[in-house]
């Protein structure tokens, strides 16, 4: 069985074929989307506050570059082969070079049930890919936009990108959560961890209602994307298990960095992205994230990455 808020997305697809009148305000997505973003960087803050050493630096940094490196690496891919346009080729590039959370949580699952090492820090591969990421998205979709007549300059690019809500929400709960910690912070920060998987299954609800409408009537002209969404997994999780080899870290850390990399972002990067750049189509990207590459590394691709990595070994 999927975890329960995937059922929630599916919940959505289905109201959203059969043209149900569900929907959700407007307002209340940008409560939930603001909430989810906020708890996300709270968790990875939490989970770096006692946790800080020296040596986790060249890990971490590195898993910072990986997050930068893989929208780079797919922008001009989905331009020019896939053919689409920039504001969608800017928003997939920052889904998949952002992680999902969904695909960490049955990754550590599957660790500790085949009884693999795993270190403490593998919580904050979270936040490390996901800021990275959303901050490259968008800052391609800024540096290459001619819609207005004019280049942005780069220091207006940096302002716009550091400063965008999501970036400061993801940024500022990191901050937050190391600062008090899982202890002093309870007070607040245990109404955001607490409702995390209920704030998340009503924004994938909504999630699920916006990739429908790309199915009426299923977008087989963009069968190259849907084809992308399929093997993309398996080429970027050689990035963590080359990273994880590299670092020579644990085999359920090296794991757990790998499903990472070859995930897509259906919580963060859409609520960010469809803030920064309205133009992106976000049901297309959550069609291709949560549609064909979650499902795929939840039911193969982590074992198949498991198997691999004995292989090296």
């Amino acid at each position: 069985m999927p975890d329960i808020v995937v059922m929630f997305f599916l919940l959505g697809v289905i109201a959203g074929l059969v043209k149900s009148d569900l929907s959700i305000p407007k307002a209340a997505y940008d409560t939930l989307s603001l909430l989810l973003m906020l708890t996300i960087g709270l968790k990875g803050g939490m989970g770096l506050h006692g946790n800080l050493d020296l040596e986790l630096v060249p890990e971490l940094l590195l898993v910072m570059a990986l997050g930068a490196l893989i929208p780079l690496i797919i922008f001009p891919l989905l331009r020019k082969i896939l053919r689409l346009s920039l504001a969608d080729s800017a928003s997939i590039s920052a889904h998949y070079g952002s992680v999902s959370a969904g695909t960490f949580a049955v990754a550590l699952a599957y660790a500790e049930s085949h009884n693999l090492l795993t270190g403490p820090e593998v919580t904050l591969y979270l936040v490390l890919l996901e800021l990275p990421a959303i901050m490259v998205g968008i800052a391609l979709f800024r540096h290459f936009d001619t819609s207005v007549g004019v280049k942005h300059s780069r220091l207006s690019l940096l302002h716009e990108t550091l400063t965008n809500r999501g970036v400061i929400l993801l940024a500022g709960g990191v901050v937050i959560g190391y600062l008090y910690g899982p202890l002093n912070g309870a007070p607040v920060t245990d109404l955001f961890t607490g409702a995390f998987k209920a704030v998340l299954a009503l924004f994938l609800l909504e999630m699920g209602l916006t990739a429908a409408e790309t199915l009426r009537p299923i977008p087989w002209q963009q069968w190259r994307l849907l084809t992308f969404a399929c093997l993309a997994p398996t080429g970027l999780a050689g990035f963590g298990i080359a990273a994880g080899l590299m670092l020579e870290l644990p085999l359920g850390s090296t794991l757990i960095l790998a499903s990472l990399t070859a995930s897509a972002s259906y919580i963060a990067a859409p609520a960010a992205i469809r803030a920064a750049i309205p133009q992106a189509n976000i049901g297309l990207a959550m069609l291709a994230s949560l549609g064909f590459t979650f499902p795929f590394n939840v039911i193969i691709g982590i074992p198949l990455y498991h198997q691999l990595l004995l292989a090296l070994n």
